[in-house]
């Protein structure tokens, strides 16, 4: 998924825990497999599109499920089916210079979550555009801390802490401790501008902090912006606390698409228990 991911944890068998960790990092390699764009033949990858509707495995139809409803319940803010936009955009960042006004209408007009047809009881996906590719980056990170969190609950480590780039599934607190002390990083790399005591919980953070390109003076971030089809220009970071990371990662991303003015609303109105805006 384009990121690395790391497992903490604590318990009095050494042994066990490195088996756990194992078991857990497995059941992201799952994910990995099914929904990463990173893979030319991963399940995803290999979706037709403007055909006949297709039965998808239970993993990736439990995955696209959560990311449609974070689609609708955000108004779109969080968009599942930018992958045409998504790949024009790295070449982007990549070369320095921006898609052709052709490019990027023809992508922007293939995109939209409500061009999917899903049916959940079935696993039975449509893509009704010709062109249309999914890209779940922006939730799969999230959905698979959750579900390696799991893989270590069930095996007797709830004090465990799933990193998944900038998403976070806390359980338990260490011992001792009141929370697992998390420091929210937004503008500044080398500090945090926030540290918080979190357990049980999961946090997401998203912004330019990290990845962004400059093109013709203007900063551009990595967080594609639906409407116009190009990486957002506002400067906004926002950090997401909600019950799962699969949650928070969505959010997160379609927070900083609403914009700071609008984004803790937004978040908030859609499950998170604290939203941090910065700009």
């Amino acid at each position: 998924m384009g990121t690395r991911f790391a497992i903490i944890c604590h318990g009095m068998d050494e042994a066990a825990a490195e088996n756990a960790a194992q078991a857990a990092f497995a059941e992201g390699g799952k994910i990995n497999a099914v929904a990463s764009d990173y893979l030319p033949d991963s399940e995803l990858m290999r979706l037709p599109a403007g055909g006949p509707a297709v039965e998808l495995s239970p993993l990736l139809a439990e995955l696209l499920a959560v990311s449609l409803d974070a689609a609708e319940r955000s108004g779109g803010a969080f968009d599942p089916t930018l992958g045409p936009l998504s790949r024009l955009w790295r070449e982007s960042r990549r070369t320095g210079v921006l898609p052709a006004a052709g490019q990027l209408e023809a992508a922007r007009a293939v995109c939209g979550w409500r061009e999917v047809e899903f049916e959940e009881k079935t696993r039975m996906l449509r893509l009704k555009k010709p062109g249309m590719q999914l890209d779940l980056g922006g939730i799969a990170k999230g959905f698979a801390a959750d579900r390696m969190f799991e893989v270590m609950k069930k095996r007797g480590f709830t004090s465990t802490c799933i990193a998944a780039g900038g998403d976070l599934r806390l359980g338990d607190p260490p011992p001792g401790k009141a929370g697992w002390r998390v420091g929210l990083k937004t503008f500044d790399l080398e500090k945090p501008e926030e540290v918080v005591e979190l357990s049980n919980c999961a946090v997401s953070t998203s912004g330019d902090l990290h990845q962004f390109v400059e093109i013709g003076g203007k900063r551009y971030s990595h967080i594609v912006d639906p409407k116009t089809g190009l990486g957002l220009t506002e400067r906004v970071a926002v950090s997401v606390i909600a019950p799962t990371a699969t949650l928070s990662d969505a959010l997160a991303t379609a927070a900083c698409v609403a914009g700071a003015a609008d984004a803790e609303k937004l978040a908030m109105r859609c499950g998170a228990t604290r939203v941090i805006v910065r700009r």
